[in-house]
């Protein structure tokens, strides 16, 4: 481009500047910030998403923790339930007048036997929990009454079959105590973790409920292993 004298450097740098192509500029991104907002907000949501994924996973593996300690539990019930009508059986030749004891250790067992089914689909429903204590208070006190008046009979104290049975019997009410306690210790851990935060937000979205300790019965007393002695 030729240049005369008459013209001004100021004027020839606004000529060359009102050519240069546009490509040639460069213009810092305007969206620079929104795009690390943007990967700010995703990086969040996936952090919630995982720490969501990894307390409910947790919730639910110490659900079939209960599940598997109420397991335990159930073997042992389900051989005492076995073992109650061959004992009543074995003692209605001498206990001929005592026929309504005999039914309600029947009755009381049939109920127990009854709720330990209905807590076998869920395990960690308190309500079921408690519906088998219940149960278990009443088949313990048949039981008990029935041991009572077996101190009257000298027969059925001797009696071969049944002082069996009752051995049998006792050794399964002990590992019933142990197993017990194995499984409230499944749900104390279960609760613990519902009531702790931010799980508990986990907890109230998809309902997880607390469960309830299992107890055999309600006093001090009560609660003593049945004592067996023929």
């Amino acid at each position: 481009m030729a240049v005369t004298l008459s013209e001004s450097p100021g004027k020839i740098a606004e000529e060359s500047a009102s050519k240069t192509p546009r490509s040639a500029v460069r213009y810092p991104p305007r969206n620079l910030s929104m795009s690390m907002s943007t990967l700010f907000s995703i990086s969040l949501a996936a952090l919630l998403v995982f720490w969501a994924v990894g307390a409910y996973n947790r919730l639910v593996r110490l659900k079939n923790t209960i599940g598997n300690a109420f397991g335990q539990i159930d073997v042992q019930l389900k051989r005492r339930y076995d073992l109650i009508p061959n004992l009543v059986d074995a003692a209605k030749k001498y206990l001929q007048h005592e026929q309504s004891t005999l039914e309600a250790v029947i009755a009381a067992r049939n109920q127990s036997r009854s709720a330990s089914e209905a807590m076998r689909s869920h395990p960690a429903n308190a309500a079921a929990v408690t519906a088998l204590a219940v149960a278990e208070q009443a088949l313990s006190g048949s039981l008990g009454h029935l041991f009572a008046l077996a101190e009257a009979y000298p027969e059925l104290k001797a009696d071969q079959t049944i002082r069996d049975l009752s051995e049998e019997l006792a050794s399964t009410e002990n590992k019933v105590g142990f197993a017990r306690q194995a499984y409230n210790d499944a749900v104390l851990d279960y609760n613990n973790a519902q009531g702790q935060f931010p799980a508990l937000l986990i907890v109230r979205l998809f309902g997880f409920a607390p469960s309830a300790m299992l107890r055999a019965t309600e006093s001090a007393l009560e609660r003593q292993a049945v004592r067996i002695q023929l």
